[in-house]
């Protein structure tokens, strides 16, 4: 498949989301992304998100404010009762006190939806740049991931970050319905309102501190699932392989320790969870019980009236609200750092490559040629493919094989050596150019979850799907199944057998139309009748091309007009596939056992 450089990729995936949702962000996500750190995530998924944090808060506040008015009110209506005030004065409280309630319930609907907005649209710009980072053709430093630990960073951890940027439109509410619960006793009793401002500081002060171990608990329990979910997707990917072996058992304790590890920091994190809630509601318990009980203290030495006293009660009982969930509104943040800090360290990993800046057009025409190159195993290879030859690459030691196929598909950077394309150094070029000019179809390719057709056309060049259906015998694959050529495959090709996946990818490779195309071990799954057709397809579609077969299939190499063998990291010895194999007995024992 034709690589495309991370920037292209976020930009089509946030542009398509962007369109199917009109309250998504206003202009694709931002290249680059946040900066690696912590701080640097949360502050950008802020950023990115911060009209509609800022007016869900805004509304959030106005919401709370009017919650704490309607004890207020109703003290004014029991005061107006008491003094037997005329029914058009009691029509006006009640009038007010039905303002306020409509006033009320629009701030809240208003404020929930900006607030939807604030955390999932952040969420979702979150998962877009971490699928790019993971997509990103220049790969990883240290080779392949751990494919649960990135799905679940890419989509349990950007949703706890934008969840994060609730804990802003909660506080700003808890904080504004706190401070006009405050300034509303505080008119009504100066003690009362000098006991709340005052008491109010050590109480947030010690929800803040009892906060900060949530942060260490729910990283360690995102780590734990993160690896049972790699061990469950590493199990569902080799589940054939596991029953051919007949190691289900094993397997089944493999994920069951892996379960129950993430089981264990899960109930951790969930105690330490419950126990900030009940302590944290108990801390405002015991403050607004102090504060009704100065209230009704003074309204039995007459210093407030009855309906004063109604107000302090109601605003005490509801500001335990505003007080429970400025404790939540830090339990969600600092949850959020915690998986800040595991995206943080996703987009702060090395690339394994990083390619030139020399864009492949026009593109270089030549012969592919590497020089003294050294990668693992391989040692000082010297090896050249003219331009329009089949060259076929034997390697005893499939260390050899890998490695010789991460230094041409640019997974890796050689340890020293030079491969250039037309005398131009790959390195040198733009990844999605080198790619472009040279692309290697491993064997162990994936299909994706869509039709046949939809695979085999994802990369294709004009005109070429049909021809590469037949080179590859993938014909014969869309004639078997019911809806022909728009038949889904599902996940990784699993309605396939083995042979038809080949094939199916071997198709996709040939579409492609690479001036160079190295194809690692195309064949394997499928008999010889099938094997000698798409030898014989190869030939006849690859004309004008280079193509090297890296493979052991004397059917392949019977094809090529030269065979490479590679001993001990070299080129060991080079001629035709009958030459080496009377000459070379490593040859034969490697390629006719």
């Amino acid at each position: 498949m034709v690589a495309r450089t991370a920037e292209a990729e976020l930009e089509r995936v946030t542009t398509a989301a962007t369109r199917d949702d009109p309250d998504a962000g206003d202009e694709p996500v931002p290249v680059p992304g946040p900066e690696p750190t912590e701080q640097g995530v949360l502050r950008w998924a802020f950023l990115r998100r911060r009209r509609w944090i800022v007016g869900a808060a805004a509304f959030t506040a106005v919401h709370q404010m009017c919650e704490a008015a309607v004890p207020v009110l109703i003290g004014a209506v029991v005061d107006h009762a008491v003094r037997r005030g005329g029914p058009g004065d009691l029509t006006l409280w009640i009038g007010l006190l039905a303002v306020l309630f409509a006033v009320l319930t629009t701030a809240m609907r208003l404020g929930g939806r900006w607030n939807r907005q604030g955390s999932q649209g952040a969420a979702h710009d979150l998962r877009v740049v971490a699928v790019a980072r993971i997509l990103d053709p220049r790969g990883f430093a240290d080779g392949a991931r751990n494919s649960g630990s990135l799905l679940s960073t890419a989509t349990s951890d950007s949703l706890r970050i934008g969840l994060g940027n609730r804990a802003w439109v909660i506080g700003s509410g808890a904080v504004a319905a706190l401070a006009f619960g405050a300034v509303a006793l505080l008119l009504t009793s100066v003690p009362l309102g000098l006991l709340v401002l005052i008491g109010l500081v050590p109480l947030l002060a010690a929800t803040r501190l009892l906060a900060k171990p949530l942060s260490a608990r729910g990283s360690a329990e995102q780590a734990q699932v993160a690896r049972a979910t790699g061990t469950a997707a590493d199990l569902i990917r080799g589940l054939r392989i596991i029953k051919g072996l007949g190691v289900e058992p094993a397997a089944q304790r493999r994920y069951r320790t892996a379960s129950r590890s993430a089981l264990a920091a899960t109930v951790r994190a969930a105690r330490w969870d419950a126990g900030y809630d009940s302590v944290t509601l108990l801390l405002n318990g015991l403050f607004l019980a102090l504060v009704t009980w100065v209230g009704a203290r003074l309204a039995v030495e007459g210093t407030i009236s009855i309906g004063e006293f109604v107000a302090s009660v109601g605003l005490a009982q509801f500001l335990i609200g505003p007080s429970s969930r400025f404790g939540g509104a830090m339990s969600l943040r600092a949850r959020a750092r915690g998986s800040a800090g595991r995206m943080a360290a996703l987009l702060a990993e090395p690339y394994a490559v990083t390619g030139g800046s020399l864009p492949g057009d026009p593109l270089p025409a030549g012969a592919l040629e590497l020089t003294g190159v050294r990668n693992g195993p391989l040692r000082k290879l010297d090896l050249r493919i003219e331009p329009g030859t089949t060259v076929g690459i034997v390697a005893p030691d499939p260390a050899v094989a890998a490695a010789l196929l991460d230094v041409l598909a640019l997974r890796t950077v050689p340890e020293d050596g030079d491969v250039t394309l037309g005398g131009v150094p790959l390195a040198g070029l733009e990844l999605d150019a080198a790619r472009r000019l040279l692309l290697v179809a491993d064997h162990d390719a994936d299909l994706f979850d869509a039709t046949v057709a939809e695979n085999v056309a994802v990369a294709a060049q004009p005109g070429r799907v049909a021809a590469a259906m037949t080179a590859a015998d993938a014909d014969e694959v869309v004639r078997s199944l019911p809806r022909g050529a728009e038949s889904r495959i599902g996940e990784r090709g699993r309605s396939l057998s083995g042979g038809q996946r080949q094939r199916v990818a071997l198709a996709r490779a040939l579409a492609a139309d690479p001036p160079v195309l190295v194809l690692h071990e195309p064949t394997t799954a499928v008999d010889a009748a099938t094997e000698a057709k798409i030898a014989a397809g190869l030939q006849a579609l690859r004309t004008g091309g280079s193509t090297v077969l890296v493979t052991t299939s004397p059917i392949l190499l019977q094809s090529c007009e030269r065979v490479v063998l590679l001993t001990e990291g070299a080129v060991g010895a080079t001629g035709t596939h009958h030459e080496l194999t009377s000459e070379q007995p490593s040859y034969h024992a490697a390629v006719m056992a």
